[in-house]
Order: C-alpha cells, then structure tokens, then sequence
C-alpha cells in the first residue's frame, strides 16, 4: 500500500529539521548556520542636530523651536556632579580641577544630548598665559573634541576595549603673504603613542611626527547618550522626534500660507445693470472698450457707493485655515510631548492650562534625569581616574585610591509650602505613635532623618560627632537653666516689688 502524500510530505519537513538540529547541539537558522557580530557604526548627523537645536534649518524653522527647551531642560534639571573621594589629597585636586571647569561639564551634557556624543580630552600643558595663572607653571586642561573629529574607535575584538582613537581635522591659516593654506591633520591616540600625520600644506604650529604617551592610558573619555551595546555611538534626544517636528513645521506652513491667502475679504457686488453702476460710479461709458484696453477699477477715493434698487455689495470672508489646523498641531505638540519626555510647561505653555501637567509630568522628568545621571556616572568616574593618575605620575603624589562616588542634587518637584505641609504632617504622625507607644523615640529619630538633612544618627558610631540623642539631652538641659533661671528672676522682681511698696 503507498504511503499518502501527506505523510511523504511530513517525513521530508521531519528530516529538514534533523539536519538543521544536529546531534552537536543547538544552532539558530539564519540562511548560514553563523552570522558575524558587527557593531552598528552609523552616527548622528551633527550638523543637522545642532541646526535643530539653534533652529536655523529652513525645512523646519517653524517646528524646531522645540527642540532647544528639549535639550536644556534635561541639562538645566540634570545639573553637574559632585566628585567624593575617600582621600583627602585626591579631593582637593578633584575640587580644584572640576570646580574650575563646572561650566564645561554642563557643556558636555549638552553636547552628548543634543549631538549624541561628546569627547572629552585631558591634557597637561605647560601654561600660556603666565600673567593670568601664576600659581602654576602646567595645567589639567579640560578639551571638548568635536565628535565629528573622531573618525574611528579602534576597540579590541575579544574585550572590546578601546585601543586606538583616530582624529582627524582640518586646518586652515594664513602665511606671512595672506595665502590661504590647509592640511588634513590625523592623530592616533593609543596608551603606547600619540601619531601625528599632516596631509597638504604644512602648519607652523603642528609637527608631524610620533611621540610615547607618557601617561601609560588613552586620557580621552566618551561621553555616549543613549549607549547601546550594539552601536558604536550615541544617539541624539532629537532624533525621535524629529518627524514630529517637521510635521509640525509643514502644518503650520500650509495653514500659514491658507491664512495669507484667505485673510483679506474679496468684495462681492449684486448688481442689474453693469454698465450703469460702472458708469455712475467710475464714470465708464463704454465697458466694453474699457476692458478691450485693460482698464482697471480702483476703489480708493469711492467710500460711497451709488446701488439701484435690489443691487447690494458685501465681502466673502474663508474661515481661517490655521483653527482647521488647531487640533493636528495640538496632536502634533503633544507627540513631541510624550516623545521627548518633556514636560509641557517646559515649551512656555499658558499656566493655568499646564497646572496639572507640572503634578502629572514632573515624576516623568524626575525619572528621565535620573537615567541620564546614571548613564554618564562611568564616564565622570573614568574622568576623574584620569585626573588623579594624570596628578600623581606629574607631580609625584600618591593618592590612596583614585575610585570616586558622584553626588547630585536633588530633584525635589515640591514647592516650598508642600515641603513644610508633608514635613508638618510626618511630625505629627511621628508624635502620636511614640505618644501612643507604637515606635521608639530612635525609630522615629530615623525616619524623621530623612526629611531633615541636618540631623544626626540617633546614635553615632563617631565619639567627636554626638548623635541626635545627645543632642537632645543637651537642649532640654539649656531649657531647663533657662526656665530656672527664669523662675529666679520673677522671684526677684516680686520681692523687689515688696520692698518698693514697704519703702
């Protein structure tokens, strides 16, 4: 009996699948058995970013206005790290080199968000201007590189470290007979060397050639936004929204143009008799032979009108293209809204429409910060890795670690008057447990610390800090020689009166 052809089919497609699952193990199906991992290279094009962010592309000049509140709301809320290190000579030099460059690490917030990286490039050069610092002959300098400069990130293939940066700029200058010259200068940065190559003319500031890296470490740190395993590099906050703006920018566009066209009422006449209302008007006798010359008629001068009986004038009026855009630019904002992460008040939106998108969409910008922050903590902490190995081989000082915790500020989306109602309110609660027995007086110490920034542990493990318990003690010990010294004098002034009256 021959097999249906069903069943002929089944045990083809059952022996496929055999040969696709070997006895060797498992493998996914691709086309090939194998397919190579290849990092996503592609990048932001920075031009266009910044052309968003400073809104001078004409293609979307009435859309891109949203792109700078974008960007520096995160930055302005983000704020800047503080650098904590456990020892105490590493802290100065910290203290010293990043409080002097505060503006240029909000800088590189900005940059890394706007254009979706930024490289920053530690040097220690002798100083140029002597007159101005005096205090030291070199310096750490602290150099914002173009990311458009960093032509190739040479990584290792098995740890994927970095090994190499490639940089590659143009240089333009003027010789001594006001001739433009030009060169392609390349550097290659790796722990082993620095390469300098020129292509073109050569500069008088610039020797090619190489030089042994002092340092023994790539002093460059990239600052990634968005980072991502699989891409090379980082990805602007613009990018998804960009369609947006430019829809935004075409909408409004054509409702723009519609309103141009349409805002001037069109005159509308009723008439019987043409050519009698041309003629007691405009003085026409023969409209024919008027408009066979190409007459025109000109209403300036005429703001009275001559109209027979049942003739009329009137004007036709189009209702205005942009309210038939209103609710497709409201969409198109809030997309921008929701894409961006951005609360809508941060775009100048009326107050009392956005009072409670400030309750409702501040928490989305407190967590939006917060995952900012933590992508940029590794970068900050290798920067300041950088910074104290850099100090210690130059000046010859040890530090006992150069490991650092950052610190920032708090996002607090309270105003003054919530804060003292929540602190007033966790008071009181506090008060009528330990009253009514249901926490100890340390539990509630705890809590309450949290709240309370000054306080200190109920007891402290430090014998020169005293904890909030001794603290305590010591207030009501001063009250209670307050109040008797209080009571002493009342005492003295009653029998002072006594012998007053006597006397």
């Amino acid at each position: 009996m021959a097999k249906p052809r069903w069943l002929n089919w089944a045990t083809g497609e059952i022996s496929k699948l055999r040969d696709l699952f070997s006895f060797t193990g498992w493998r996914l199906y691709t086309g090939t058995y194998t397919t190579a991992y290849k990092l996503d290279s592609s990048r932001v094009d920075y031009n266009k970013a910044r052309e968003l962010y400073n809104n001078t592309n004409d293609a979307y000049k009435l859309g891109a206005g949203f792109a700078k509140p974008i960007i520096n709301t995160a930055v302005a809320f983000m704020g800047v790290p503080q650098f904590r290190s456990e020892d105490e000579d590493a802290q100065a030099v910290l203290d010293d080199f990043f409080g002097d460059n505060v503006s240029r690490m909000q800088q590189v917030h900005r940059n890394a968000m706007r254009d979706g990286d930024c490289f920053v490039w530690v040097t220690r050069e002798e100083t140029g201007e002597a007159a101005l610092y005096p205090e030291a002959k070199t310096r750490l300098n602290f150099n914002i590189i173009p990311p458009e400069q960093v032509v190739q990130i040479i990584r290792s293939p098995i740890t994927g470290l970095v090994l190499e940066y490639v940089l590659k700029a143009e240089h333009i200058w003027l010789d001594e007979n006001d001739n433009t010259r030009r060169c392609i200068v390349t550097q290659h940065i790796s722990k082993e060397r620095r390469l300098v190559q020129i292509t073109g003319d050569m500069p008088p500031d610039v020797q090619p050639g190489e030089e042994k890296n002092p340092w023994g470490f790539i002093p460059i740190v990239h600052f990634k936004n968005e980072g991502d395993e699989t891409r090379e590099f980082g990805q602007s906050d613009l990018e998804p929204v960009e369609p947006f703006l430019k829809a935004y920018h075409d909408v409004m566009l054509h409702a723009m143009q519609g309103s141009k066209m349409h805002s001037t009422p069109r005159l509308k006449l009723k008439l019987k008799d043409v050519s009698r209302f041309l003629a007691n008007n405009f003085g026409i006798t023969d409209p024919a032979d008027f408009a066979a010359k190409g007459g025109t008629i000109n209403l300036d001068g005429h703001e009275l009108l001559i109209f027979q009986d049942e003739e009329d004038a009137g004007f036709i009026e189009v209702n205005s293209a942009i309210g038939d855009a209103k609710d497709l630019l409201q969409l198109l904002f809030y997309c921008i809204v929701d894409t961006s992460e951005t609360p809508e008040f941060s775009f100048g939106v009326h107050t009392p429409s956005s009072l409670s998108s400030v309750k409702e969409q501040m928490p989305i910008l407190v967590r939006r910060i917060a995952r900012k922050r933590e992508h940029f903590t590794e970068a900050w902490q290798r920067l300041a890795r950088i910074v104290l190995a850099m100090t210690a081989q130059a000046e010859g000082k040890k530090f006992s670690t150069y490991a650092t915790t950052l610190e920032w500020d708090d996002i607090d989306p309270r105003d003054g008057k919530d804060v003292a109602e929540e602190l007033n309110s966790v008071s009181q609660a506090l008060n009528t447990a330990i009253q009514g027995g249901f926490i100890s007086i340390q539990a509630a110490t705890d809590f309450l610390k949290n709240y309370i920034t000054t306080m200190h542990d109920f007891i402290s493990d430090d014998p020169e800090i005293p904890g909030e318990r001794e603290r305590i003690i010591q207030d009501r010990i001063m009250q209670a020689r307050l109040e008797d010294g209080q009571l002493l004098q009342d005492e003295k002034n009653v029998i002072d009166n006594i012998i007053n009256r006597q006397v």
